[in-house]
């Protein structure tokens, strides 16, 4: 007689292999870079994969600009190697999904309380399972952002582990009430609301008074991170950001939906975690209409407009998080990573703000033809988003350090001897003339 466990594997398995049919199909009939001729003929190429990677980094000119793509451009680990699946970016994403991390990373959990006694949670990425500590050294602190639904992807671990060889102290920001951080106030953080990301900015400045802070997200995290940068602009204490296939339009994103086989895992995990907390949510929401949500803008309309307290319209609550409300208050060089085949953002015609791209110095779109949502693979070890993401990072380190040391200015002391921040986050205009 066949177990439960085993009929459940068994119809898993089924589904993957009709969802996997299915991406097969769908694959035929898609045109991979269909935002327009301009999106593939605008900006400045400057890496071609075989002829089918080929980059192009959209920005307004300027010295910051110049580097950048000087630094790109000679990178070798951006250059060789053939992309995987070039025509099917939905079967990509069945495998972000599927795929296990590899090696499991150890993680070391630190929960941060925060000024109304909520609390979320920090991951520091400390090295492979089994590998013992991770590599030390006064590197840069970099904050790890996941997707609005708090799913701790393997791209966004390997892209850690990654960054983890190089130098970097990785740390994965989580939420209220998300992957398993406790939910102590009937209050979750709604989409660009980036009050609880400040106070966890605040802490890492605090803790690593000598390291630069970076920051990359994943997806629809964006929101939370284009808000943050825009909100908080020259205070926000980073010294550069990167956003892998971000969401820029929070409304239209939900109100347009995304491909079933993407929104219905996010809203399952969304679900399963919300489910333990339904008696202290129970406080704010009508949990019934919470748990019978039946697509993501559902459940978010449920969790912050519908309140039992202060009911808010959809239309008011999207003036209050859209990502990019505050765009033109940005201080600090941001990376936008996009692919025209992104079956999650939608066509870059409609999805990408590319007039924010031509009149801001501070915001940088580096678009391939191909490349699915959070994918961007080719053959080998290595991913070609990460490694692009990882190079630019290390751009603006290089940049700012020899700006540093060109105008003398002191770098900030160790932690536990006292001494004033001094202005090593402050971009000059000059910077970006």
């Amino acid at each position: 007689m066949v177990s439960p466990e085993g009929l459940v594997a068994a119809a898993a398995v089924l589904a993957g292999l009709g969802l996997l049919a299915w991406c097969l199909w769908a694959g035929r009939l898609e045109v991979p870079g269909d935002g327009g001729e301009e999106d593939e003929e605008e900006g400045i190429p400057f890496i071609t994969e075989d002829g089918s990677g080929r980059c192009r980094l959209l920005c307004k000119p300027s010295a910051l600009a110049q580097h950048l793509v000087r630094s790109l451009g000679q990178s070798a680990g951006l250059r060789g190697g053939r992309w995987l699946w070039p025509r099917w970016p939905r079967l990509r994403m069945l495998q972000q999904l599927l795929q296990p991390p590899e090696p499991e990373p150890v993680v070391a959990r630190e929960l941060l309380q925060l000024p109304d006694m909520g609390l979320v949670a920090l991951d520091w990425l400390v090295g492979p399972r089994g590998a013992g500590s991770g590599r030390g050294g006064p590197g840069s602190v970099l904050l790890l952002i996941p997707n609005a639904a708090g799913k701790v992807t393997a791209g966004l671990l390997q892209l850690g582990l990654r960054a983890l060889e190089r130098g970097f102290i990785p740390v994965i920001f989580n939420r209220r009430g998300h992957n398993g951080c406790p939910l102590t106030t009937p209050r979750l953080q709604p989409f660009g609301d980036p009050g609880d990301l400040r106070e966890a900015v605040t802490y890492l400045r605090c803790r690593h008074p000598a390291a630069l802070l970076l920051a990359v997200s994943e997806g629809s995290g964006s929101g939370l991170l284009l808000a943050y940068l825009g909100e908080s602009g020259s205070s926000s204490r980073l010294a550069a950001a990167a956003c892998i296939s971000p969401v820029f339009r929070g409304r239209d994103w939900f109100e347009a939906g995304m491909p079933w086989f993407y929104e219905w895992p996010l809203l399952l995990h969304l679900k399963r975690g919300l489910s333990r907390y339904v008696g202290s949510l129970a406080e704010a929401v009508e949990v019934d209409g919470l748990l019978g949500s039946r697509s993501l803008r559902e459940l978010e309309e449920a969790l912050f407009c519908r309140t039992k307290s202060r009911p808010s319209s959809w239309e008011a609550y999207w003036e209050r998080n859209e990502p990019l409300r505050d765009a033109d208050e940005v201080a600090v060089p941001v990376l936008c990573l996009c692919s025209a085949d992104d079956p999650v953002r939608g066509p870059p015609a409609r999805s990408l703000p590319l007039e924010l791209f031509r009149s801001s110095p501070y915001f940088f779109l580096l678009l391939t033809l191909r490349g699915g949502h959070c994918g961007f693979p080719r053959r080998g070890p290595r991913c070609w988003g990460h490694e692009a993401v990882l190079e630019y990072l290390r751009a603006m380190a290089e940049f700012l350090r020899a700006e540093e040391r060109r105008k003398g200015l002191p770098r900030p002391r160790r932690w536990g001897v006292p001494a004033a921040e001094p202005p090593v986050f402050t971009w000059q205009r000059s910077y970006t003339r």
